[in-house]
């Protein structure tokens, strides 16, 4: 399996506008463009979110295909990753789909999300994903997902993780601390999996040289974060993948 990327940007997310940030891309063109900077600003790989006409969150395969051949058409070195996220909007039974056939080499697929039917066809997904060079990334949001994760490792053929920290929720804010429990896991469940960190509000930056130092991947980006170490408000993603670059010494 194609080993995680470095340093991944994740530009927008479901749920954000740019009432939340002006610099936030939504629309194809403006994702295009944001990737081109984030690649010239040290990303090698991009966690992408559509939305639809009205700005929703949107899963659908065709969108997926037509975004990747722009992506790879602008930026043919950046390793594109697609959402399978539910958001509120969609089944597991869509979301193992589009993820199959979305035209991506590489998806994430929350384990609470993805196994809320059931894990009777989950060992199925696994193997189609595998057999289709998928690379399957775990969203973890907490330890409880991780325990999750351990059940089902023995049908998966390989296992790349992303461990949360934090929420969007007011008052959920990520903390380096958050981790912990996370490096727990692996260290209690003897497993070694291809990891990443994402955390949410002003300590992103904390939180990911905390996961640099004990040798994980990160993933940096507006969908989690818009603020700087400092305080002050990131100009764009580009900015905040150069700052963390900077930070992580990487």
């Amino acid at each position: 399996m194609t080993p995680l990327p470095r340093l991944m940007v994740a530009p927008n997310g479901a749920r954000l506008t740019p009432r939340d940030h002006p610099a936030l891309p939504v629309t194809l063109d403006r994702i295009l463009a944001d990737a081109a900077a984030c690649h010239a600003a040290g990303a090698d790989g991009l966690h992408l979110h559509l939305r639809d006409a009205d700005g929703g969150h949107l899963l659908d395969a065709g969108a997926y295909r037509e975004a990747l051949t722009a992506l790879r058409g602008a930026v043919p070195a950046l390793r594109v990753q697609i959402t399978t996220e539910a958001a509120g909007r969609y089944d597991p039974a869509h979301q193992r789909r589009v993820a199959l056939d979305g035209g991506a080499c590489a998806v994430s697929v929350s384990v609470r999300e993805v196994t809320a039917d059931g894990t009777d066809g989950i060992a199925a997904f696994y193997h189609e994903c595998a057999a289709r060079g998928i690379a399957v990334q775990h969203i973890l949001y907490d330890r409880a997902d991780a325990d999750a994760l351990s059940a089902l490792l023995p049908v998966m053929p390989a296992t790349q993780v992303l461990f949360v920290l934090g929420r969007h929720a007011p008052g959920q804010r990520a903390d380096p601390a958050d981790l912990t429990p996370f490096l727990d896991w692996m260290a209690g469940a003897d497993a070694v999996p291809d990891w990443a960190a994402c955390a949410f509000g002003r300590a992103e930056t904390a939180c990911l040289v905390r996961a640099h130092a004990h040798g994980g991947k990160l993933r940096v980006g507006f969908e989690n974060a818009r603020h700087h170490a400092d305080g002050t408000v990131a100009r764009s993603n580009a900015d905040r993948v150069a700052a963390v670059r900077a930070a992580a010494g990487i």
